[in-house]
Parts: C-alpha cells; sequence; structure tokens
C-alpha cells in the first residue's frame, strides 16, 4: 500500500534530479571509502546456485534464477545482496585488518511487496572491512557506525550548499538501543509500531541485535543465520552485533532504514544460529565450509541503499521517484493524481 503524503511536491524539477542523484552517489561512495578504509571492486549480477554464496535475506525470498546452456546447464540466481561474496573477496585480496571493500551492488527481488519504498530492483553500496577478533565487540560496531552516520551527515550537508532550499533534517548524533530495550520500552507495540516510536524521538537511531529472539519468544526482524552475528553476547548484557540505521523520514512520516548491517559470524556463531534456524544443512555448502575450516577472515560489513539514500536526502515520497523500475498501472495513475510520479 502506497502513503500519499498531504500537500506534496517535489523539491526539485526532474532534470536538476537527476544531476542531484549523481552527486549524491559520487560524493557518498568516495567519502565513505575514505572514512571506512575501502577499495572499490566490480560486483557480480549473479552466482551459482548451491554454493551458499548469496545472501539469503530471511531466508524465504526466492532468488531469480537461470541455466547455463553452455555450462552443462548448471544454474545461477540473480544476487539478493553480497553479504557473503565480499567475505570472500576479502580472503582471496589478503586485505589486512583496518581495510575492506566496496561494491556498486545491483539486484532483482521479484517477492518483494511493491510500495513507497520498496521495489524489484534494488541498488545498494556493499561494503566489507577485514577485521581481528578483538574488534568483536560492541563498541567497535558502534564506532563504525558513528562512521557511516558521518557521511551520511557529510553529504547531506554538502546537498544543502548546492541546493539551499533542501534543509538538512539529520540530528547531531545518532541514538543506540539494542532490540530487547526497544521492546521493554514500548512492549504494547509491533516492531515496525517501536521503530516509528523510537525514530520519531531521536531522528536517527541503531536498533541492535536483531535476527535473535527477544523476550517476547519473538524476532524483531528476520535474518539469515549464516552471516550478521546475532545472537553473541556483548558488553552490555544482551546478544548482537548488527543492526540497521533508521532515520525519521519526515515526508513519509515514518521509520526510514538506510543500513543494515553488523560484525559476521565467526564458526561458533554460524554454528550456533544455523542449530537455532534448523539449518545445519546448510554447514555442507561451500560458502560455511571455508568458514568452519578457517578459510575466512573475520569481518564487519553492511549494505547501504541508494535509492533510499537519495529518496531521503531529496524529500521524495516514493522510491520510484529516484530510481527506474516496473510499477502496477494503476499505482502509477494513482500517485500521479498527487503528484508523485514515477520513472
Amino acid at each position: 500500500m502506497d502513503y500519499i503524503p498531504k500537500t506534496y511536491r517535489p523539491l526539485l524539477v526532474p532534470e536538476t534530479q537527476e544531476q542531484a542523484i549523481k552527486e549524491i552517489k559520487d560524493l557518498f561512495q568516495t567519502t565513505l571509502a575514505n572514512n571506512l578504509r575501502l577499495r572499490r571492486v566490480t560486483a557480480p549480477l549473479f552466482v551459482l546456485s548451491g554454493t551458499g554464496i548469496n545472501d539469503d535475506l530471511n531466508g524465504v525470498e526466492a532468488p531469480v534464477s537461470f541455466e547455463i546452456p553452455c555450462m552443462g546447464g548448471v544454474k545461477a540466481e540473480i544476487v539478493h545482496s553480497l553479504a557473503k561474496w565480499k567475505r570472500l573477496k576479502l580472503g582471496e585480496y589478503q586485505i589486512a585488518p583496518g581495510y575492506g571493500l566496496y561494491t556498486d551492488m545491483n539486484a532483482v527481488r521479484s517477492c518483494e511487496e511493491l510500495d513507497n519504498l520498496h521495489s524489484l530492483y534494488v541498488d545498494q553500496w556493499d561494503w566489507e572491512r577485514t577485521i581481528t577478533k578483538e574488534d568483536r565487540t560492541l563498541d567497535f560496531l558502534k564506532e563504525v557506525v558513528r562512521q557511516i552516520y558521518a557521511t551520511l551527515q557529510s553529504v547531506e550537508l554538502e546537498l544543502y550548499k548546492k541546493h539551499p532550499h533542501i534543509t538538512p533534517r539529520l540530528p547531531e548524533d545518532i541514538y543506540f538501543i539494542s532490540a530487547q530495550d526497544l521492546l521493554d520500552r514500548y512492549p504494547t507495540l509491533s516492531s515496525k509500531e517501536r521503530e516509528n516510536e523510537i525514530a520519531k524521538e531521536y531522528g536517527a537511531v541503531f536498533v541492535m541485535g536483531i535476527g535473535g529472539k527477544l523476550s517476547n519468544a519473538e524476532i524483531h526482524d528476520g535474518r539469515s543465520p549464516d552471516y550478521d552475528d546475532w545472537s553473541t553476547p556483548n558488553s552490555e548484557g544482551f546478544c548482537g552485533l548488527n543492526g540497521d540505521i533508521i532515520v525519521w523520514n519526515s515526508v513519509l512520516e515514518s521509520a526510514f532504514e538506510i543500513s543494515s548491517m553488523g560484525i559476521r559470524v565467526d564458526k561458533e556463531a554460524l554454528v550456533r544460529q544455523l542449530k537455532e534456524r534448523g539449518e545445519e544443512r546448510r554447514a555442507e555448502l561451500k560458502f560455511h565450509k571455508m568458514l568452519l575450516n578457517d578459510e575466512l577472515p573475520l569481518s564487519i560489513g553492511g549494505g547501504i541503499g541508494q535509492s533510499r539514500l537519495c529518496m531521503f536526502l531529496l524529500k521524495t515520497a516514493h522510491i520510484g521517484e529516484v530510481q527506474s523500475s516496473i510499477w502496477p498501472d494503476d499505482m502509477r495513475l494513482e500517485l500521479a493524481k498527487n503528484g508523485i510520479f514515477l520513472k
């Protein structure tokens, strides 16, 4: 279902907006690379099926797949994201701790339900950085989150310098809270309603520990068990070394996820999380065998939505205003009646 803001109008004419989108993307990736010490690598659009390399998202989404006749009919699948592929590349390139890589990732998620925030087409910066065993702490995770948030702030300020009527709205600091503490604060609300409340109050939050069971026997949001570590106890007494960067979107009047990220599973966390989800069979896949045999580096990583970022900074009401995709005709017509024109 689409949300149509009252009295909405785009802040830039189409040709100026296209230029602004390019400015945002160019500046963000170079600033992020400098802040996190990342180098750019070329990303695949598809990977072989049955290797465990593709991101399983929540573990239920089916990837778009196809056969390759010239390779004996083996099956390949369009990536969902590159959460695990990046870790393989860290090892192949022997990237030292404290340094990493990022990619310009494009994906097709055919199972998405289309609305203001979700499209069949996904574009994001996928990044990954090698870490040490000593870095697998909540304090380290928070420091990396602050570096990413500082990147968001600097790009927002540069956009304002070029387009002064697009005023910055990110708060000075990002607020940290665990999914369990968020549940304790709003025990009668759903997870999305809890995100709305905390994002509206603080403007920018990092919700930690997403994927593991909470005290109500539910999870805050879905996570595949084989990349983010959401089950390792940390220094503040709860489990989880991952989370989402969420900001308050005043145009849509709702919480707005910019990034999903976290410290990746080590072999102990992988075994624990596969067992919790009843997915022990995955341990026989190529990626998982390499991790269990200590053939992959420890890492931290995540994805940052490119269209999401442009949508937030340019204050558009629909992701289809900043990217080209396929939309139902009735959606296009209804939105056009309210001044929202999809590409």
